[in-house]
């Protein structure tokens, strides 16, 4: 995500703190070479040259600064204007005070519409908000059966009627069987088409006049750069819509969509999509994605994704079992499994400051190494596992046959995780803790 824009404005400010102090003229350069940058993103001309007017009123002065490095406070202010560019601020889900609070699901056929219905759902059941599933999407086949095996997959229920094409009846029914059944939300799956037409913007429109929605959420494919643009303006004119949720979200390394689509509609991206499994639905900060973006790092979101995904129980038990009788292979198995639940790797360190896509690349990170360790560490003896001093030659040998791994990555594995011991006898003693070198492939 944003993989080749960060790449490509981490250059432009590289090259201007490589230039010690700045002239107006070294500014107006580097403004040039961000307007290049911009525009192979795919953002529009338009909002590309209103970001650089303001970027370039604010930045007057910056160079006959002497207390600040220029360049960094010219980062600073391109922070603060793609913050304003993306949305200012995150803006939640506009939940009713009078239950349940009904949100509008639309977009077009093949932008994800139907299963971000439901990772939403999932979402808002995780924060303790009992949510019901609506398939009003009568047109394409199979829509129905997609979202009532989405909806047993994440055990939230799904209002489904077959004998009618009705679709005001049905939300009309779902909306009401969610009342009795006292949900805090609904969501309502509505049909898309392959392009905007007259036929599919009446039908929503005498359903949004019906229901009186809480929430109008537009989900448009983020890898359609542009198209996404017009089409979010196109649903926003005739629909009115609250906020946008992109999808593909993993797969740009542009960015032209998110970029723009505030700018173009004035409505909040309010999540965004970033892979296919039914937790990867993001909330959207603007201000924390500028700074993924600058390369500053998103550790907040570093936080909150571990806060979700660890077992705080299982995390304190393993704190007081390594404090008392020091770390072991059994621990390092859970607190590896632990970490998995985080996603891959890579877009775990990509939230860390000053790391980009250019560097992990060059960090040879292999996404099957987590597995190669674990398959290592399952080939063990659960008594070799808690005293590792135990694995010679010929067990290393057995461990290695039991893997299908070589026995130099057996070796390595084990030299790292003496490695691990020491740092972390350090850590308990006040000193500070890294990750020791090659560990999970990053050598």
């Amino acid at each position: 995500m944003f993989d080749e824009l960060s790449e490509k404005l981490g250059g432009v400010f590289t090259k201007l703190r490589g230039r010690g102090v700045l002239t107006d003229a070294d500014i107006k350069d580097g403004l040039r070479e961000i307007r290049r940058v911009l525009l192979e993103a795919d953002v529009s001309f338009q909002l590309t040259r209103e970001f650089l007017e303001r970027i370039e009123k604010k930045a007057v002065g910056v160079a006959a600064l002497r207390s600040i490095q220029p360049a960094q406070q010219l980062v600073k202010v391109v922070h603060d204007e793609l913050t304003a560019m993306l949305g200012e601020r995150r803006e939640g889900l506009k939940l009713s005070t009078v239950p349940p609070t009904v949100v509008m699901m639309v977009g077009l056929q093949g932008s994800g519409k139907t299963t971000s219905a439901a990772k939403l759902a999932r979402r808002l059941k995780a924060e303790g908000r009992p949510t019901r599933l609506v398939a009003a999407d009568v047109y394409r086949p199979a829509a129905i059966d997609q979202l009532e095996t989405l909806g047993a997959q994440l055990e939230v229920p799904v209002h489904v009627d077959r004998t009618t094409k009705d679709v005001v009846r049905i939300a009309k029914a779902g909306i009401e069987e969610s009342r009795r059944a006292r949900d805090r939300v609904v969501i309502l799956d509505t049909a898309g088409r392959l392009q905007i037409d007259d036929e599919m913007m009446r039908e929503l429109v005498r359903l949004k006049e019906a229901v009186r929605p809480d929430e109008i959420l537009l989900v448009a494919d983020g890898m359609t750069g542009q198209d996404a643009v017009r089409i979010a303006q196109g649903f926003n004119d005739t629909l009115g819509v609250t906020g946008i949720i992109l999808t593909k979200m993993d797969g740009d390394a542009r960015g032209g969509a998110a970029l723009s689509i505030y700018g173009a509609t004035k409505k909040p991206i309010k999540y965004i999509g970033v892979g296919e499994k039914s937790d990867a639905l993001e909330e959207f900060h603007p201000e924390r994605m500028a700074g993924r973006i600058l390369q500053m790092g998103d550790v907040l979101s570093l936080v909150e994704k571990a806060q979700e995904s660890f077992d705080a129980a299982e995390a304190k038990k393993l704190e007081k079992k390594v404090r008392k009788e020091g770390v072991d292979l059994n621990d390092f198995l859970t607190a590896m499994k632990q970490m998995q639940k985080l996603g891959p790797l890579e877009g775990v360190l990509k939230m860390l400051p000053g790391v980009n896509a250019k560097m992990l690349k060059n960090a040879n990170l292999d996404p099957r190494r987590i597995r190669h360790v674990e398959a290592i560490v399952l080939s063990m003896t659960p008594e070799e596992r808690k005293t590792p001093s135990l694995l010679n030659g010929s067990r290393r040998a057995r461990i290695a046959r039991g893997s299908g791994r070589p026995i130099s990555e057996v070796n390595r594995l084990l030299e790292q995780f003496r490695d691990m011991q020491k740092m972390m006898k350090k850590a308990s003693s006040g000193g500070r803790m890294g990750m020791p070198p090659g560990m999970f492939g990053m050598r």
